[in-house]
C-alpha cells in the first residue's frame, strides 16, 4: 500500500473515531480484473491493515491457518492475528503470489513467523495437504479461518454456467469441509475455528444466488459443527461482512456498473474497509470470546440481519 493512498487511516483501531468518517466513501471506477484478482491492482486500494491495526498481545503464541490470506479480508486477518502475537500460515493461488509475499512480509515484520502454501483449494488433496504442511511448519495448529472464497455474477440462472457453479460450491463449501476436517487432527481444547459467511445469505443478490446459497450452507455448517465440537473445548464460529472492498469485487463479484456505488446503501454510507473485519476475528480466535460457540458477528455498516 501506498504511503499516499487517501484510502489509508495510520489512526489504529483503538482510538475513538466515528465510523461514518473513519474512511471515505469510495467511488471505485468501473474496472475489472482476471480472477483471482489482485490487491496490488485494486483501484482505490483497500486497507488491509499494514499501518492501522494495533495489537494487543491477545493471540500470544498461537498458531493460526488462513486459507485466502493473500488479500482482502483475509490478508487484514492475517496482519492483525500477526500483530496479536501468532504465527500465521495463508493459502493462495499461485496467480497471487504478489500479494502473499506482500503479506507474508508484514508478518514477519511483525515479528512472526508467516508461511506461504499456494496451491488450489477446488482439489481435495491440496485441503488435505496443505493442513498438514501448516501444522508441521508452524509447530502446531490452534487457529483455523476458513476464508477462501469464490464470487462471481450471473444475470439469471439460466445464464449460470455448470462450471461456475461447480467452483463455487467447490471453493466456498467443499473446500470448508475437507479443510475443517483435516484441521481436526491437529485442534488441540481451546482451538477455534472461524468460517467466512456474507450478508449475502440473509439478503441474497439475485445476481449471486450460487455465492449467496454457499454463505447460508457455511451458516448452516457453521452451527451444527459447533454442536459437534463444543464437548471438545474446540469453538466454531462465522463472521458475517457485509460490503467490503476487495478483489473479489472487481474480478466480476460485482456488475462493473455497480462498482461507483458500492456500499453507499449501507447505513454508514460506505463500503467497509478489510482491517475493520479483523478485531471480529481476533475476538472469535481469543480466550476472550470462550462461551461464544456457534455465532455469528455481522460486520456489515448496518445492513439489517438475524
Amino acid at each position: 500500500m501506498a504511503d499516499d493512498d487517501t484510502h489509508t487511516t495510520r489512526t489504529d483501531q483503538l482510538h475513538l473515531q466515528n465510523p461514518v468518517s473513519r474512511y471515505p466513501t469510495i467511488s471505485p471506477p468501473e474496472q475489472h480484473q482476471p480472477e483471482p484478482g489482485r490487491e496490488s491492482e485494486l483501484e482505490p486500494r483497500a486497507d488491509i491493515g499494514e499501518f492501522s491495526y494495533r495489537g494487543t498481545g491477545r493471540l500470544e503464541a498461537r498458531k493460526a491457518l488462513i486459507t485466502g490470506g493473500d488479500s482482502g479480508i483475509g490478508a487484514a486477518v492475517a496482519i492483525a492475528f500477526a500483530r496479536e502475537g501468532a504465527d500465521v500460515a495463508i493459502t493462495y493461488l499461485p496467480d497471487e503470489e504478489p500479494d502473499a509475499a506482500r503479506v507474508a512480509r508484514i508478518i514477519t515484520d511483525s515479528g512472526r513467523k508467516a508461511v506461504t502454501l499456494p496451491g488450489d483449494l477446488t482439489r481435495a488433496d491440496f485441503c488435505r495437504d496443505v493442513v498438514e504442511q501448516a501444522a508441521e511448519q508452524l509447530g502446531g495448529l490452534d487457529i483455523l479461518v476458513n476464508n477462501a472464497g469464490k464470487q462471481v455474477v450471473a444475470t439469471s440462472l439460466e445464464e449460470l454456467p455448470d462450471e461456475q457453479l461447480e467452483q463455487t460450491y467447490q471453493t466456498n463449501i467443499l473446500a470448508m469441509f475437507r479443510t475443517t476436517r483435516a484441521a481436526l487432527a491437529h485442534m488441540p481444547p481451546g482451538g477455534t475455528i472461524i468460517n467466512t459467511t456474507s450478508i449475502e445469505a440473509y439478503m441474497p443478490a439475485p445476481t449471486l444466488i450460487d455465492y449467496a446459497s454457499t454463505k447460508a450452507a457455511i451458516n448452516n455448517f457453521t452451527k451444527g459443527l459447533a454442536n459437534q465440537l463444543a464437548c471438545k473445548g474446540i469453538r466454531v464460529n462465522a463472521v458475517a461482512p457485509g460490503p467490503i472492498w476487495t478483489p473479489i469485487q472487481p474480478t466480476d463479484g460485482q456488475p462493473k456498473e455497480k462498482l461507483p456505488e458500492f456500499g453507499q446503501s449501507t447505513p454508514l454510507g460506505r463500503a467497509g474497509q478489510p482491517t475493520e473485519l479483523a478485531p471480529a476475528y481476533v475476538f472469535l480466535a481469543s480466550p476472550e470470546s470462550s462461551y461464544v460457540v456457534g455465532s455469528t458477528i455481522h460486520v456489515n455498516g448496518g445492513m439489517p440481519s438475524p
